[in-house]
């Protein structure tokens, strides 16, 4: 019988991602999943890769941008190994500004970016939003070049079929093996809550809708306090609301109602676009409100990647290499911000 390498737990973005890290530099691995793949909050719809403004930089923000820089060459090499698509697209951003002062902050974020992205990307005022423009009060727009769409869904399934085709194993059930990756997403949270005597960090519930409008390969959009990203295959994700208070995690309302109505009357083009799904999950979000990366204190062999609230999608190829260098080779290259046993006591 082939000895596993690493075995990892959870097959959503994080899971799969640390997983094909680790079976692409040669490690046999297994992923556990008693749900299946993407059954979790990776298995929305949404797929907003937008970066944070550029400004007060720390180390969170740099992590993402080299994340979503490297995503395109990385999600490449993953739907050629699949043959599947993970709707991968950097195609930026647009945002209306909606008055005076909200303009001369944007113009003001134009010199930042441009020494905190260098010749990366860039974020720009702009009087033309394009095709796909949300109403602008002030007809200028921001417009950068960062951010990317991915369609979440299908992202993990071209990992799992990648992983696959390296030679992996995705399971419901099966003896952990080697070294042991925790990427189980809240309930994780609620388990190493149990074990800190203390919350480590919560799910929040989010709920978004697909709509049937085939927008193009236009940027996506942010307005109306919503994200509007048209997907390649036609449709258009809207989202999402943030709900610490809940009592069914996957029950849609009249709160995503309210977000639909925001996307509308942001974007024109969306007024009248069919909804096609409604969905609703929750996503982990740890105490600091960042990735908690690295060792599980007191426990040996066993490693944590979980809490990517919001920013999974664009923090997972960084992630998920990170997290391959300290497993495999011991090399730990974590941000002091991100690291798991600083939330234990």
């Amino acid at each position: 019988m082939t000895r596993i390498d690493v075995t990892i737990r959870g097959a959503g973005a994080f899971g799969l991602g640390c997983a094909w890290a680790c079976a692409k530099r040669g490690a046999k691995v297994r992923v556990i999943d008693p749900f299946g793949v993407a059954a979790g909050s990776s298995g929305g719809v949404v797929g907003a890769l937008a970066p944070h403004v550029p400004e007060n930089w720390n180390a969170k923000k740099q992590f993402q941008l080299e994340s979503l820089l490297m995503a395109a060459d990385w999600w490449a090499e993953i739907e050629t190994k699949s043959q599947l698509s993970a709707g991968y697209g950097r195609l930026g951003r647009i945002q209306p500004l909606a008055d005076d002062k909200a303009v001369a902050l944007a113009r003001g974020r134009e010199v930042t970016a441009a020494d905190l992205w260098g010749d990366h990307a860039t974020w720009r005022v702009v009087d033309d939003g394009g095709a796909f423009a949300p109403v602008s009060p002030t007809g200028l727009f921001v417009h950068d070049t960062l951010s990317a769409r991915m369609h979440p869904r299908k992202a993990c399934l071209a990992l799992a079929e990648a992983i696959r085709r390296a030679g992996g194993e995705i399971v419901t059930d099966a003896p952990e093996e080697g070294a042991v990756i925790h990427a189980t997403g809240t309930p994780g949270l609620e388990e190493m809550s149990t074990q800190a005597g203390r919350k480590i960090g919560v799910g929040v519930k989010g709920q978004a809708a697909l709509l049937a409008h085939d927008a193009g390969a236009v940027p996506q959009v942010f307005a109306g306090g919503v994200h509007v990203v048209p997907h390649a295959d036609g449709t258009v994700a809207i989202g999402s609301t943030s709900e610490r208070d809940y009592d069914d995690p996957t029950s849609t309302d009249a709160q995503l109602d309210a977000v639909i109505a925001a996307a509308r009357a942001a974007v024109p083009a969306l007024a009248d676009a069919p909804v096609i799904q409604r969905w609703a999950g929750v996503r982990p979000r740890s105490r600091s409100r960042a990735p908690m990366l690295g060792n599980w204190p007191e426990r040996p062999g066993h490693f944590i990647a979980n809490g990517g609230f919001k920013i999974g999608f664009g923090m997972t190829p960084k992630v998920s290499e990170v997290m391959a260098d300290l497993v495999l080779n011991g090399q730990d290259a974590i941000p002091d911000d991100f690291r798991a046993e600083a939330l234990f006591p």
